[in-house]
């Protein structure tokens, strides 16, 4: 399939030799395959067959963005248990009710999820969530790119092993022909599995060549459980046993971590999630980024759940992420627009461990977004990258590209059915709700 996008305008976050962005310029994008042919100036002549034609004008293209940290499924969960501080909104509510639901109702949450995702701009998400053998088919059948963990803790007596469970999902999800699913493994976090469950984790991950992702360092209440058990930091409790050493991790959050972990993580070239919607909603604080960033980690950008958000809506993280940058360190050039795009574009590459996503150049996958910027609130054209961060939001979002093909197409998911999904999505969570009923 060939895509020719005509007369757009073109942010490709690409840097220039001494690390500014490349400007926004006035040209068109040809597509072919999985991959992008040319940007600029581009002749029918270069396609090998009759291409499908978008018109750019009043749009503006920059790549997919990506998010790295989610439960996707939880969407299901929406408004479920608001206002409430993290522990006591896993264990009274999230935890009791997720136990009630079957692997069906997960794959309605997850294609929920994937809808409004895409029609949101985001083309690549990271997951951890139960039920991973479901995930797949979904990204599967949606066209979405993503990287699945099966979010897993030590099981009790006599309960099947969700860590070797988590292995055959994600190698059956990676086998699967659309080629766009990679996997990790995901130990909740150092609070909720110990050390030697940890072990059995990494062995596993290093066995079959998978990174890690896991929760860390999200509230002082868990600081507070870990020093009480274990006498240090879960940062340096994770050191201690080695997590970070020799393989790929992600760690979600990183509210609660000191200049000295920071250096050590970089030490081991760990990635940072950034999620301050969920941190600002729960009350957990705000991660210090820009000394993540300082210290030259890799710091991307995730939603977390809808659970605990309530959007999907990268755009809404990326605001928050520079205001809350901003707020923390009392400095009003703290993570500006161009390096939060970074964040969720560029970056979010780094985590799935790719470098041909996150930057629209010949060569990479066709990954990419257009939003229509005929709007008010992005009039007068001062600064179109201000104006991506801190005015536009996913319902921007006109057309959306991924591995070449066209998902989303002035505003409107082209192989999702929206009603039946919001309608298996509700009776998913109305069964859900009846079940724990029963239990009450």
């Amino acid at each position: 399939m060939s895509i020719w996008i005509k007369n757009c305008k073109i942010l490709t976050m690409a840097n220039l030799p001494h690390g500014e962005l490349e400007p926004i310029f006035c040209g068109d994008i040809a597509i072919e395959g999985k991959r992008i042919l040319a940007l600029g100036l581009v002749d029918v002549g270069l396609f090998s067959a009759p291409p499908q034609i978008i018109d750019g004008r009043h749009l503006l293209a920059l790549p997919g963005l990506i998010n790295s940290h989610s439960h996707a499924a939880m969407c299901l969960l929406r408004g479920y248990a608001d206002d409430l501080p993290l522990m006591s909104w896993l264990h009274n509510h999230v935890w009791p009710i997720e136990a009630r639901m079957r692997e069906e109702d997960v794959a309605w949450g997850m294609r929920l999820a994937v809808l409004e995702m895409l029609k949101s701009g985001t083309t690549a998400f990271i997951d951890m969530y139960g039920f991973e053998e479901a995930m797949g088919p979904v990204v599967e059948e949606t066209g979405i790119r993503a990287c699945l963990a099966e979010g897993i803790i030590p099981e009790g007596p006599g309960q099947t092993s969700r860590l070797q469970i988590s292995v055959d999902a994600a190698l059956k999800n990676k086998a699967l022909p659309g080629g766009r699913i990679s996997a990790m493994l995901g130990p909740h976090a150092p609070y909720t599995c110990p050390p030697a469950y940890l072990l059995e984790v990494m062995a596993a991950a290093d066995q079959y060549g998978f990174g890690l992702h896991i929760h860390l360092a999200e509230t002082q209440n868990e600081l507070e459980q870990i020093r009480q058990k274990y006498q240090t930091s879960p940062t340096k409790l994770l050191e201690n046993i080695g997590f970070f050493s020799g393989r790929q991790v992600l760690a979600a959050h990183g509210v609660y971590i000191d200049d000295e972990e920071i250096a050590l993580l970089k030490t081991h070239q760990v990635s940072i999630a950034h999620n301050p919607s969920s941190n600002m909603k729960l009350a957990s604080g705000i991660a210090p980024v820009n000394s993540f960033l300082a210290a030259g980690l890799n710091v991307t950008l995730g939603t977390d759940s809808a659970c605990s958000n309530n959007k999907l809506d990268m755009f809404q993280e990326m605001r928050l992420a520079s205001f809350g940058a901003k707020v923390r360190d009392l400095n009003p050039e703290a993570l500006p627009a161009a390096k939060v795009l970074q964040l969720a574009t560029v970056n979010g590459a780094g985590a799935l461990g790719r470098d041909d996503l996150g930057i629209l150049a010949p060569g990479n996958l066709a990954d990419l977004i257009l939003l229509n910027i005929d709007q008010p609130h992005f009039c007068p054209a001062n600064n179109l990258i201000s104006h991506l961060v801190y005015a536009a939001c996913g319902h921007d979002v006109d057309s959306v590209i991924i591995d070449g093909k066209l998902l989303v197409s002035k505003g409107q998911a082209l192989f999702m059915d929206e009603e039946r999904i919001m309608a298996e999505a509700e009776e998913a969570m109305r069964l859900a709700e009846k079940l724990i009923s029963t239990l009450l």
